[in-house]
């Protein structure tokens, strides 16, 4: 044992047996040297042993072969020398955030008196920056708020090492910038050992001293180990314009990218669509179509004086304030801000789901004001049939729009494009028998099959890790490649908006949410992520939209008088 390390594992390995009776091994001899004071990020993708790892260092999880060792000694179970924070936050919610920490601190401080209890747990809670909400129960907190008062109960303990498995994975973009932060506060401030576990590779960058990559499952291992010497404090936007940084994020997920490799297929792999026509189900009046004669290229969708009110308690609340935006066709537009700032209230009016205050959308030549197949919506929730399969989800919408082709033809249709997004052999899975990924899949498949003029994306790899994340990103820029439809996609990943768009359309906070600024993204397609990080305008690009998000982390803006 290295004589500076706190923490040592070593061989660790976990096999777990199946409902079958077969025995898959999750972690394939681990070894990992952590010493004290030390932050060391646990890179991963999604099913890679990630929580097993750290439930086996928390003592939750027995390894059945190698050891870990606490200071020289075996751990035997859990122990408050170890404070463990899940992706869930459990608190019990008829207790206040003062009584959910001081459970904890009575339960493993029971030498100290009670006032020395109470007054370590105002300590930890105020050093979260929730000393205001101590009388709250957690119905009264928002998200990120819970997951604070978790982060402070497990400091609470005092422990030895910090364990944070992914306690920020399922948090919007802006509450999880602002917990990054106080996690960095926390290790300046506590000088604690930390082990994060996470699938972010920025979070891993600005938080730890090393990043240890585990390979995909199973029989994961640790791959590589990254240094990453850095200057403290790392501000994201700083950051995004250090050469070092830059290298060592594009080294990273370059090797990311090198343990998946192979998992891409090219067009010669797939067949081709048959040679039918979609039916046009809300063919515009005789004078549109007449007035549209020769295709309508330029401004095939505008967004005019866009406004959206709904009615509150305390009066009329203005969401969207006039929104303005011209598309081409075939355009890729990327609609990016804070979480509450409308960018959903505006894809759903455009979709035709939610009605419009004031102002209007039209599309080809016909004003927006009911939902159709000719605008496809794929949600961040996988919205499918759970009973169906996979294939009978997609013909739900096939046969809708295809009623004149043959049932052989829409067949064609219907597995052209499920073996698009990488599903050629689980069509006839049942969608509650997906993962969250296939289910996505699935959703993509069913809004291009439709042959829409418009695609709407709302978050829709939002609830995915980085791994499944990237796949359908280039799933998607490969289909959008062949279609060209028009396509707005809602997201709150910088990286994301730039691969994708043409456009980053950026809105500023809500209520009366605008549009603050429009990027244009002028780099060459087809895009590829790893290509994309070396092109010398990337960084330029990623800078413009951190600062205007930075711009606009504080809460709502005044509008210009």
């Amino acid at each position: 044992m290295d004589p500076t390390s706190i923490l040592s594992l070593r061989n660790v390995t976990k096999r777990y047996a199946g409902k079958s009776g077969a025995t898959t091994e999750v972690l394939a001899g681990i070894d990992l040297e952590v010493r004290e004071g030390e932050f060391i990020a646990i890179l991963g993708f999604s099913g890679a042993g990630k929580t097993t790892l750290i439930s086996c260092i928390a003592g939750l999880v027995e390894p059945d072969a190698g050891e870990i060792l606490l200071k020289g000694k075996a751990i035997d179970g859990p122990g408050r020398d170890r404070g463990l924070v899940f992706q869930s936050y459990s608190l019990l919610p008829w207790l206040t955030v003062e009584k959910n920490v001081a459970l904890a601190v009575d339960a493993v401080h029971k030498d100290r008196t009670a006032e020395e209890r109470k007054a370590l747990v105002r300590q930890k809670v105020e050093l979260v920056g929730l000393g205001h909400a101590m009388d709250r129960k957690p119905g009264q907190l928002s998200g990120g708020m819970r997951q604070r008062v978790a982060v402070a109960r497990a400091l609470a303990m005092e422990p030895e090492i910090l364990l944070l498995d992914e306690p920020l994975s399922a948090l919007d973009a802006l509450t999880r910038a602002k917990l990054q932060d106080e996690i960095e506060r926390i290790r300046k401030h506590e000088g604690r050992t930390i082990i994060l576990v996470t699938n972010d590779v920025d979070e891993a960058l600005l938080l730890a001293d090393r990043v240890a990559v585990l390979t995909p499952a199973p029989a994961a291992t640790i791959g590589r180990m990254f240094d990453v010497a850095l200057p403290r404090p790392r501000d994201r936007e700083a950051v995004n314009d250090d050469p070092a940084f830059q290298a060592l994020r594009g080294e990273i997920v370059s090797y990311l990218g090198s343990l998946v490799a192979g998992r891409v297929r090219t067009v010669a792999d797939y067949g081709n669509l048959p040679n039918v026509t979609p039916l046009d189900l809300a063919p515009p009046p005789q004078a549109y179509r007449d007035a549209a004669r020769g295709g309508t290229d330029r401004r095939f969708m505008e967004f005019y004086k866009l406004h959206k009110v709904y009615p509150t308690p305390k009066g009329p609340l203005t969401v969207v304030d006039d929104f303005n935006l011209l598309m081409d066709k075939g355009e890729f537009v990327s609609l990016i801000g804070h979480s509450g700032c409308g960018k959903s209230t505006v894809l759903t009016m455009a979709a035709g789901l939610n009605a419009i205050s004031k102002g209007s959308i039209v599309l080809d030549n016909r004003e927006i004001d009911i939902a159709g197949p000719d605008k496809a919506v794929v949600f961040q929730a996988p919205s499918l049939m759970p009973w169906l399969t996979a294939r009978q989800n997609v013909a739900l919408g096939v046969e809708r729009v295809y009623p004149h082709a043959s049932k052989a033809e829409r067949g064609e249709i219907i597995d052209y494009y499920l073996d698009r997004v990488g599903l050629s052999d689980a069509r006839d899975k049942l969608a509650a028998e997906m993962s969250n990924g296939m289910r996505q899949r699935v959703g993509i498949a069913r809004a291009f099959a439709l042959s829409p003029r418009l695609l709407l994306l709302d978050e829709p790899f939002g609830m995915l890790d980085s791994l499944t994340r990237w796949d359908l990103q280039d799933v998607l820029v490969e289909v959008w490649n062949r279609t060209k439809v028009t396509a707005i996609m809602v997201t709150h990943d910088v990286d994301e908006a730039i691969l994708l768009a043409d456009r980053v359309v950026m809105m500023t906070n809500g209520p009366n949410a605008t549009i603050g600024k429009v990027l244009k993204i002028d780099l060459p397609r087809p895009r590829d992520r790893k290509a994309l990080l070396q092109h010398p305008d990337f960084y330029a690009y990623r800078q413009e939209v951190l600062h205007f998000l930075a711009e606009y982390d504080h809460g709502p803006h005044e509008k210009a008088a």
